[in-house]
């Protein structure tokens, strides 16, 4: 059809998994503080999730039209 480019859905989810890297980053490791290993896990967790969903939400498409 014409207007299939136009109608297709270009949320990918790239914005749900910054704000999930995000809250995981910050709020996980004050949840429980006495555990120094589920806060450093937390911590590089929220990092990776954050940075998957920058890659999905700003770099992807860059990168396929060049």
């Amino acid at each position: 059809m014409v207007h299939e480019e136009h109608n297709r859905q270009k949320n990918n989810g790239g914005f749900a998994l910054i704000i999930l890297g995000a809250l995981l980053l910050f709020l996980a490791p004050n949840i429980y503080p006495e555990m120094s290993g589920l806060g450093t896990m937390a911590l590089v967790g929220g990092m990776i999730i954050g940075s998957i969903g920058f890659y999905l939400k700003f770099f992807r498409n860059r990168i396929k039209k060049e």
